[in-house]
């Protein structure tokens, strides 16, 4: 299932202070982009996703946020570097902005 045009509003509203934002579609889902680094997803199952790197992912691990981990056709898995959103940035434009720039920051 494809990622609708109503989910790629909210999270465009929802990251809009940061200033531009740019998407692409890739792996199943959507790339959000702040001035050409990619900072977050919209997975096509798991929803909208934080990129974590560095010492941010303490940070995410800390709030809650779960790791998205692929399963590969073989059955191995990968552990990918986007964590579900904490609960108080999914519908907090500041809390979500807050976040982003974090996830910016450890890029």
């Amino acid at each position: 299932m494809g990622i609708s045009t109503d989910e790629i509003e909210f999270a465009k509203d929802l990251f809009s202070g940061l200033g531009e934002l740019t998407t692409r579609r890739m792996m199943g889902g959507l790339c959000l982009y702040h001035e050409g680094t990619i900072f977050a997803i919209i997975h096509h199952e798991l929803g909208l996703m934080i990129k974590g790197a560095g010492a941010f992912i303490d940070q995410l691990e800390a709030q809650g946020c779960t790791r998205w981990v692929h399963t590969r056709k073989d059955g191995g898995t990968a552990a990918m570097p986007y964590w579900t959103l904490p609960p108080e940035c999914e519908d907090d434009p500041d809390e979500a902005v807050a976040l982003a720039r974090e996830a910016l920051r450890h890029l």
